[in-house]
């Protein structure tokens, strides 16, 4: 059973890579595991890895090295399916809202706040249906959820002495460069994030910030 190499020129290589990308775009799980078995075939993966890294029987993806083979690109996009289209019922939806209200981490992920590829990768892994990324905020606010940036402020700090300082010494402060021409250096960094504060997004749903 397919036992030769596979070889894909460059221009066939990036028309497949670029099928790719797109089926991931719409969410069409179909046509990516039929490209991604050709460039791993292609590669010399066994038939019986690839079967077990995408969940597929070896008979498909012997169907699907033909198909190539005989129609080219053309032969591994997946035709429409007539049936509905797979998403969550509503059981699911309440699950997958108590692991989000959970956090990340309950469930094996790394940082305190979600991400849109995290929950895609959640949601395909424990209830086997597959959601392209750019759908998941869409689905996150018909679920009730809302992105909200997170603020960092240190917990040992004193609220009021934090706002006098705010609107009284670090006035001064600005003032009192300008007049001198000066620069304003901070000694200690070590409390600003390194990655930057304006992108960090938690989900909130209800009063509750995650």
């Amino acid at each position: 059973m397919l036992h030769f190499r596979l070889i894909i020129q460059p221009e066939s290589r990036k028309r497949l890579e670029k099928l790719l990308k797109r089926s991931e775009k719409k969410g069409d799980l179909r046509t990516m595991k039929r490209v991604m078995t050709i460039i791993m075939f292609s590669q010399e993966i066994t038939p019986s890895k690839i079967s077990k890294i995408l969940g597929v029987s070896k008979e498909s993806i012997r169907l699907w090295v033909c198909a190539y083979l005989l129609k080219g690109i053309e032969g591994l996009k997946a035709k429409k399916n007539k049936g509905r289209t797979a998403k969550l019922t509503k059981s699911q939806r309440r699950e997958l809202a108590k692991i989000i209200m959970e956090g990340p981490a309950k469930v094996g992920f790394p940082g305190g706040c979600w991400r849109s590829p995290m929950i895609q990768k959640l949601i395909y892994e424990r209830f086997g249906v597959f959601y392209s990324v750019h759908y998941i905020s869409q689905l996150l606010i018909n679920m009730g959820f809302s992105y909200q940036k997170a603020r960092f402020i240190s917990d040992h700090l004193d609220t009021e002495k934090r706002k006098e300082w705010l609107e009284k010494s670090w006035p001064e402060i600005i003032k009192l460069a300008k007049e001198k021409e000066a620069y304003i250096l901070f000694g200690d960094e070590a409390s600003f994030p390194q990655w930057g504060l304006s992108h960090i997004l938690g989900l909130k749903k209800g009063n509750s910030l995650w």
